[in-house]
């Protein structure tokens, strides 16, 4: 059975999570995966977890696609990981579904 996942990151404790939360509820996230991390370090304790339960035919939302990556390059090799996978990737500030062709080219 596929499964919507949802990941969101705040850059610092400032910065408010309560949009992105409501979004991703809202989208009908299974279950939702968050940290108060810097974008720019390596070390992003609950992505890996969140990537290890990811299967093929689940989805990932996401608030907007930097949440997902430290950098471009790391942002492209995560959805292309998740696509050979099988998972598709949703941003949903950006309207990117990778589950669809059109999706994937404007991705």
């Amino acid at each position: 059975m596929s499964a919507v996942y949802g990941y969101l990151r705040a850059s610092d404790a400032d910065q408010l999570l309560d949009v992105q939360r409501a979004a991703l509820a809202k989208a009908g996230c299974d279950r939702i995966w968050e940290e108060v991390i810097c974008g720019a370090t390596n070390d992003h304790p609950k992505l890996p977890d969140l990537l290890n339960h990811l299967h093929p035919g689940d989805t990932l939302i996401v608030w907007r696609l930097d949440r997902l990556g430290r950098s471009l390059a790391h942002l492209i090799e995560t959805v292309e990981a998740l696509q050979s996978r099988g998972v598709s990737v949703k941003s949903m500030t950006e309207t990117i579904d990778t589950s669809t062709p059109g999706g994937m080219l404007i991705f």
